[in-house]
């Protein structure tokens, strides 16, 4: 039997990162991590003859948080634009993985009109080495534009 080799892990650091809003595309350059989630909501489901619960899956809900280096005022701007207008901004972002060390490729998410939960408008730390700010997002829907090839075994 075959085993998965290391080398086919993918750094963290091996990623590429853009978000679009209004047409406009930027690279992510100064986020230092992303994590998205599609989660199902079920209902439970009791019936005669079984002592169970049961599961039926009825939905999902996406959302995603990312920390990003305090060196951008784009955030802030969004906030600040629902704040003053009413009117908010949806967005997409996009992830790549791809490790030129591995055998498996890339994979190639864009997840769909993202929308900030809450946003840092100011912030200093006297002990800090560099400033960082937590951004959650929730997100209605997802595409797989590119799949990790399967790896070759050792």
């Amino acid at each position: 039997m075959g085993f998965f080799k290391a080398g086919d892990t993918i750094s963290g650091q091996e990623a590429r990162a853009f978000i679009t809003i209004d047409g406009r595309v930027e690279p992510l350059f100064y986020a230092k991590n992303l994590e998205a989630t599609a989660k199902k909501k079920k209902t439970e489901i009791k019936t005669l003859g079984h002592r169970g619960t049961q599961h039926k899956a009825n939905g999902w809900s996406g959302e995603g948080s990312m920390t990003v280096y305090y060196a951008t005022s784009l955030f802030r701007e969004l906030m600040i634009k629902y704040m003053k207008t009413g009117v908010d901004t949806y967005f997409d972002i996009q992830v790549t993985n791809e490790d030129p060390t591995s055998s498996i490729g890339a994979q190639t998410v864009l997840l769909k009109d993202c929308n900030l939960d809450s946003v840092v408008l100011a912030s200093f730390d006297v002990d800090a080495d560099v400033l960082e700010e937590d951004l959650d997002f929730t997100f209605s829907d997802a595409d797989l534009l590119e799949k990790f090839k399967k790896p070759t075994l050792g």
